[in-house]
């Protein structure tokens, strides 16, 4: 049988991000989401959090979105922000222990809003570039959280033995921006013999409403709409919940 964590990224973005997560937990098949603690949709998600104690809620660990939550990190900042994404998409230098402060901050502000995080993860996968790995890895041996299997040291931390990243084709309705080689029908008839094979699996989605702090902010947008209304109503979603051999859960069960 395998345990299945169906995770959300973004939690904590902005209302419409947390209440496109809430809806899909609580009317469809999500189990999981992680936690931004340094947008402006923090505070919002931590309350919709306390009303809903089995949503399992991990810190999405932040380095290219907003602002960083100390001031004294400035190989992280351009100008009064984090670096953008791009500046990490090529050979990169950050000050180590900076990095450290500022993701152990993130991580702790998770702890004193009264939520025990499940695991950790990273907005932009930024864990899984270079010397990063290092402090995630650091972090997950302080905290003795799991972190999400895709990055080279995996095996140093407690993960899924299988991480899906595609799912978010789904939501894409473009099929020239799928990452995907096949039909979606394909894709997720795949899909459903690996959930029932392998032992714990994650599976990254983003789920979202629309509103201006998404639009504004981010180029993927509308395939977060879709993929509620995935999550809660296509047949997958439907099959996924009647299926023996597949147990939705969250990374506390693992």
């Amino acid at each position: 049988m395998g345990k299945v964590i169906f995770n959300s990224d973004d939690f904590g973005y902005s209302y419409g991000v947390n209440y496109g997560i809430v809806d899909a937990y609580q009317r469809g098949i999500l189990t999981s989401t992680t936690l931004m603690a340094n947008m402006p949709g923090f505070e919002h998600a931590v309350k919709l959090k306390k009303e809903l104690p089995n949503l399992g809620v991990g810190v999405h660990l932040t380095l290219t979105c907003g602002k960083p939550l100390l001031k004294n990190v400035d190989s992280l900042m351009e100008g009064d922000r984090f670096k953008h994404l791009s500046y990490y998409k090529q050979p990169f230098e950050v000050d180590g222990d900076q990095l450290y402060q500022e993701w152990n901050t993130q991580i702790q502000k998770v702890y004193r809003a009264g939520i025990i995080p499940t695991h950790l993860d990273s907005h932009h996968h930024t864990h899984t570039f270079g010397m990063n790995q290092e402090v995630v890895v650091a972090l997950a041996k302080k905290y003795d959280l799991p972190v999400r299997g895709n990055f080279e040291r995996k095996e140093e931390v407690r993960h899924t033995d299988y991480f899906e990243p595609y799912f978010d084709d789904v939501g894409e309705t473009n099929v020239e921006k799928r990452q995907i080689d096949c039909s979606i029908n394909e894709y997720l008839d795949r899909l459903i013999s690996v959930l029932r094979e392998e032992r714990t699996i994650e599976i990254m989605c983003h789920t979202a409403y629309l509103d201006q702090d998404l639009l504004n902010g981010s180029s993927f947008v509308y395939p977060r709409i879709n993929q509620v209304e995935f999550l809660i109503h296509s047949d997958f979603a439907q099959q996924v919940k009647r299926d023996s051999l597949i147990e939705l859960v969250t990374y506390k069960d693992i």
